[in-house]
């Protein structure tokens, strides 16, 4: 039956087109869900699975809300919201800033060479962003310490700010969402994931990025007039916030490091002693707790300062996790309407294939990131369909889902209603249009070498 397909395509389009439009995703993407949901059913179409059905089939569309939610909070949304209180309270009490320094300090041999310096700030910058997930905190944490560095040395503006931008071009790690969601998606540990996958792929991704920039910057930096020149003098107005100790920046990574310390890689112990990233973020917790506590003495302050922790589990359920759900809740509608029946379908009958399929959703998930301003809502839409999809067409899903989710954040580093970029922007006082100029030839190169490297 082509009638399913063919109404899946037109819920895709006018959900592209309503996101583009600036409507709220979770919203659009729950009810357009749903919607699907009812049109299959009146189709007599098979619907999504559901674990525990009410008995009545309007009661079992707010069932798939219920389940989802239930599903999600117990597993991939629980280490989100753990994660996003662990990075607030690193962020409270200075050990966010700590590291930035810690980690900008090797730069300063450079200082001979700048544009050799401003581009090793995309890979320190990414190194960062394993720890410090949040793209617009990271950026705006670089904007207030590298930035001013970089204009000193005679890098202009425009090249400052769109380094900074790129070092959050990978969304990689133990602590980003659409990591979490594509280990979780392919019921794979994140740190598997992680080292196994990321890594090696990042690491050329990462050398491409970094040597584009620099021949990029500098022809941009020699067409600029001299009075689009940054001068040294002006710098926007550092952030004020709680000064810790330098030693303070071990404690951001220190997740990262139990995590790699006790994994199948390392195996340092006779014994297999497994810990978990929600593990490896309340001891990071507690350890900074108890650092806080001997730092500052006041056992009430430093018990208070947990409501941090507890307000950015919250927000991050509000922003991320909601999202997660109602893009199930979407991803059930298209697969009940036939569309991942007709998807295979198709490229079957043009000779696509397995790759050509997974070429054709890295790039419409880079577009739609670009277009959204966020990679979250393509990839949560589209990421789970990915196991149901790789083994007909005779892909593994790892191979599949890999670009993809990885196409999703660099999409949001080249497009100028990013939040990150736009703040980012802003602070350096150049336009977002600018930024994406010097952007939009490195990610292109490093979408194109992606490509060829997952799939040759």
């Amino acid at each position: 039956m082509i009638t399913g397909p063919l109404i899946a395509l037109v819920f895709v389009a006018l959900v592209v087109w309503l996101l583009v439009k600036k409507m709220n995703p979770i919203a659009v993407l729950l009810f357009s869900g749903l919607v699907m949901l009812v049109v299959s059913f009146f189709l007599g179409l098979p619907l999504a699975k559901i674990k525990q059905p009410t008995g009545l089939a309007g009661f079992n569309f707010i069932q798939y809300i219920i389940e989802s939610l239930t599903d999600i909070n117990a597993g991939v949304g629980l280490v989100i919201m753990i994660i996003s209180g662990f990075v607030a309270y690193m962020d409270k009490i200075g050990a966010s800033d700590a590291l930035v320094t810690l980690a900008m300090k090797p730069l300063s041999v450079f200082k001979k060479f700048p544009y050799v310096l401003a581009s090793l700030v995309v890979p320190l910058g990414q190194f960062l962003f394993i720890s410090i997930p949040s793209a617009a905190g990271l950026a705006l944490l670089l904007m207030a310490t590298i930035f001013p560095i970089l204009v000193k040395l005679g890098v202009s503006r425009l090249s400052a700010v769109s380094l900074i931008t790129a070092t959050t071009a990978f969304g990689i790690g133990p602590a980003s969402a659409i990591a979490l969601s594509a280990a979780d998606v392919l019921q794979m540990d994140i740190t598997a994931f992680f080292f196994g996958y990321q890594i090696p792929l990042v690491l050329v991704l990462s050398v491409t990025v970094t040597v584009s920039y620099f021949f990029v910057n500098q022809y941009y930096d020699r067409k600029l007039k001299a009075e689009e020149q940054l001068h040294p003098h002006e710098e926007p107005a550092p952030v004020q916030k709680e000064k810790a100790p330098l030693l303070y920046g071990i404690l951001p990574v220190l997740p990262l490091v139990l995590l790699l310390m006790f994994s199948d890689f390392a195996n340092l112990f006779p014994t297999p002693i497994k810990v978990d990233t929600n593990i490896a973020m309340l001891i990071g917790l507690l350890t900074a707790l108890v650092c806080e506590l001997i730092r500052k003495g006041n056992l009430k302050a430093v018990l208070q300062s947990l409501d941090v922790f507890w307000n950015g589990m919250g927000d991050i359920f509000k922003s991320v996790v909601t999202l997660i759900v109602a893009a199930d809740i979407f991803s059930k509608g298209l697969i009940s309407l036939g569309f991942i029946d007709g998807l295979l379908s198709v490229s079957q009958h043009i000779g696509l294939g397995g790759i050509g399929i997974s070429v054709v959703m890295t790039i419409m998930i880079f577009l739609a990131s670009i277009l959204m301003g966020s990679g979250n809502a393509a990839f949560f839409a589209f990421g789970p369909l990915v196991p149901a999809i790789a083994g007909p067409l005779g892909v593994k899903s790892v191979q599949m889902i890999l670009p993809m989710a990885m196409a999703a954040s660099m999409g949001r580093t080249v497009s100028p209603i990013a939040g990150v970029l736009v703040a980012a922007a802003t602070l350096g006082k150049v336009s977002p249009v600018d930024v994406v100029k010097r952007n939009m030839i490195p990610f292109l190169l490093a979408l194109v070498v992606m490509l060829v490297y997952n799939f040759l």
